[in-house]
């Protein structure tokens, strides 16, 4: 086993993480917007889908989803906690027998046979979280899909001027006030995070050109003195992730960047918008026009979306 599927197997089976996956939306403002603009992709594209696979599928928020459809799906995590609160929510939701959940890496899809399902999908970046196996990991997703494949990767672009941005989750906290843990954290060091900060051009051209923002050794430095860092997270450019599912046969693929248009506004006005419904809702939906611009799809939050057909 890499080290990338041991650090991801540690990190996301703290006890805390199913409960704390299912608080996003929640919590934070640009969580909302990314799964408003997936959950309308899947909405769109279900003619013909009978079968899907959600790989790295989290507390189920779209298996839950597209099994409410009508859609068999198969729900594969590398997380215990996370599988067993998905469990729980598809229970209350009645679903529970539209689904199969299974325990896994996204490195090992040995299991699938070629065209399994007709739908597969993998969103919220699980397969940056492969590094060194990201394109052959997204080749395998390939291989088992029959019909259409949608996935979202950590975007390099997008991920870059955090390196300039300490402040950059602030934008997006929906309550002050929340008991959140991480949203605590944040409103607490605010201050500390200005004054400590200091702009280094050099990090900036090193995640440019390699698509990481942090040291990987370090992480598996920490992982192996028994801590649990944060997973080794590979950021790819829209080009490369566009030449990597078109060199595996995918046809028709189209970009976006949810979030692109949210992280030019300030927190107190989206603040304003989200807790407005109808404000909400025409918020959400002018972001997913102008998210699918190409233009613009490097510059989304933290995701660079992509789908296609699969033609044999």
């Amino acid at each position: 086993m890499n080290y990338s599927t041991k650090i991801s197997e540690r990190m996301w089976n703290l006890p805390d993480k199913g409960e704390l996956e299912t608080q996003r939306e929640l919590s934070f403002i640009d969580d909302i917007v990314q799964k408003a603009h997936i959950e309308k992709e899947l909405l769109q594209n279900l003619d013909g889908i009978r079968t899907a696979f959600d790989g790295g599928a989290g507390s189920g928020r779209f298996s839950i989803l597209l099994a409410k459809k009508g859609v068999y799906v198969t729900h594969f995590d590398i997380s215990h906690s996370m599988i067993d609160k998905a469990k729980e929510l598809a229970e209350k939701e009645g679903v529970l027998d539209k689904i199969t959940f299974t325990t896994g890496a996204l490195e090992d899809l040995s299991a699938y046979a070629d065209r399994s399902f007709d739908l597969v999908m993998s969103f919220d970046a699980p397969i940056s979280y492969t590094f060194p196996r990201q394109e052959e990991v997204i080749g395998d997703l390939v291989r088992i899909a029959r019909r259409k494949i949608m996935i979202s990767v950590s975007s390099r672009l997008g991920a870059l001027p955090y390196l300039a941005n300490p402040l950059q989750k602030h934008q997006f906290i929906l309550d002050k006030n929340s008991p959140n843990g991480w949203i605590q954290w944040c409103m607490k060091n605010r201050d500390k995070m200005i004054d400590s900060f200091a702009f280094c051009r050099k990090k900036c051209d090193d995640t440019l050109h390699t698509g990481f923002l942090d040291d990987t050794e370090e992480a598996k430095r920490a992982y192996d003195r028994g801590e649990t860092p944060w997973c080794i997270t590979y950021h790819f450019m829209p080009d490369e992730l566009e030449r990597i599912l078109r060199e595996n046969g995918v046809k028709n693929v189209s970009l976006s960047g949810p979030g692109a248009f949210a992280r030019t506004i300030p927190n107190e006005i989206l603040i304003k918008i989200i807790n407005d419904p109808e404000q909400k809702r025409q918020f959400l939906d002018f972001c997913y026009e102008y998210d699918r611009n190409p233009y613009v799809c490097g510059m989304g939050k933290d995701n660079l979306f992509a789908k296609g057909d699969i033609v044999d």
